[in-house]
């Protein structure tokens, strides 16, 4: 197989359409995957809900969109949920045009977390693999993830060990972290600023955390993200004294590294198993030290003493010695960090290796 040129499909979540910002971390992923894949001189097509773009730096990528009805969320959804497919759901119709094109790729890669194209898996012929981009939220999700681990392991791919330790694999993961332009992320030094929070605004996030922490300071949290749960949203800001909370809304890149750069600390919450934790990289690609509960993918980014501090999960009072003590940090050994282990070119390096060896497993 020539290493040096590979042809991928790509399926997007169908969880909104790339740039609304509802499709949660899955979107970067998917733009380093196709910068990187470029980079290294391979063709790219994205299969993607309608309204789908992507930025200029991955214009030689072709995307096809698809119109058609958003998939429900897993993660909001009760754990034994079944699977259900609104009429003209777009989930299948990405996947029909997948399909359609393969023939002339060598490839093709699901970024859709969804129980339809892992069962059809064992089913095609063609060359079809997983890079999931969740812990175990659905008891559906988890049968599916183990059952394809038994019959075809090498197709899946995970982000952290963390994530993959939720699953009964069948040997041992694919893990292939993620990567970002470094070029999109510029180094602020001062340490006077605000504190940050970024994220899907909803419960599972853990926000109210990191809200306490900064009334505890007399400080305001800059909140970026979407509002998914209104109510869990106004409940927070009642809370705490007006103006505690700065909602800053979902931005683009340029626009979310430059405000979040300007943070003297970034604070990260979660209340599940965070399968990476995208906005924690992008933190400290900024120079912005991290202090996390120690929960998932963060524990596995973050250098507790180096790169910010780690804390007991759903410890606030840990959390709040932590951002007392974030002076101790050095912002350059952030963004170096960052460097060294999350570009995106060695990201999409990775995605080939996994594929390649994925194919010549068959």
């Amino acid at each position: 197989m020539n290493l040096k040129h590979l042809k991928f499909v790509l399926i997007s979540t169908p969880i909104g359409y790339l740039g609304s910002g509802r499709g949660g971390g899955v979107e970067l992923t998917l733009v380093s995957i196709v910068k990187g894949l470029l980079k290294l001189g391979h063709e790219v097509t994205l299969v993607a809900p309608e309204g789908s773009v992507l930025p200029d730096s991955c214009g030689r990528a072709q995307i096809i969109n698809i119109a058609g009805i958003d998939q429900a969320s897993w993660q909001h959804l009760d754990k034994n949920y079944p699977m259900t497919i609104p009429k003209n759901g777009v989930l299948p119709k990405l996947l029909d045009k997948a399909l359609e094109i393969s023939k002339d790729y060598d490839a093709i890669i699901n970024l859709s977390y969804d129980w339809l194209p892992l069962w059809l898996t064992p089913h095609l012929e063609v060359n079809i693999f997983h890079l999931i981009s969740m812990g175990s939220v659905s008891e559906l999700m988890k049968d599916a993830i183990d059952n394809l681990s038994k019959s075809h392991h090498r197709r899946l791919a995970f982000h952290t060990y963390s994530q993959a330790s939720d699953y009964d694999l069948k040997g041992e993961p694919v893990v292939l972290g993620n990567g970002f332009d470094l070029q999109d992320y510029h180094f602020q030094i001062g340490t006077n600023g605000p504190l940050g929070w970024a994220g899907r605004v909803a419960p599972e996030k853990g926000l109210e955390d990191a809200v306490e922490v900064a009334a505890s300071f007399g400080d305001k949290l800059l909140v970026w993200g979407i509002i998914e749960d209104k109510s869990y949203a106004s409940k927070i800001e009642s809370s705490v004294p007006p103006g505690t909370i700065q909602w800053r809304g979902f931005l683009n890149t340029h626009d979310f590294q430059n405000q979040l750069g300007a943070c003297r600390a970034f604070i990260n919450t979660p209340k599940w198993n965070e399968a990476y934790g995208n906005v924690v990289m992008e933190a400290m690609a900024c120079g912005v030290p991290v202090v996390a509960y120690n929960r998932g993918g963060p524990g596995e980014l973050i250098k507790s003493g180096l790169t910010g501090w780690l804390v007991q999960p759903d410890n606030v009072e840990e959390l709040k010695i932590a951002v007392k003590n974030i002076d101790q940090i050095d912002r350059n050994d952030c963004r170096e960090w960052v460097i060294k282990s999350s570009c995106y070119q060695e990201f999409a390096r990775r995605i080939c290796r996994w594929i390649v060896a994925g194919i010549e497993d068959k």
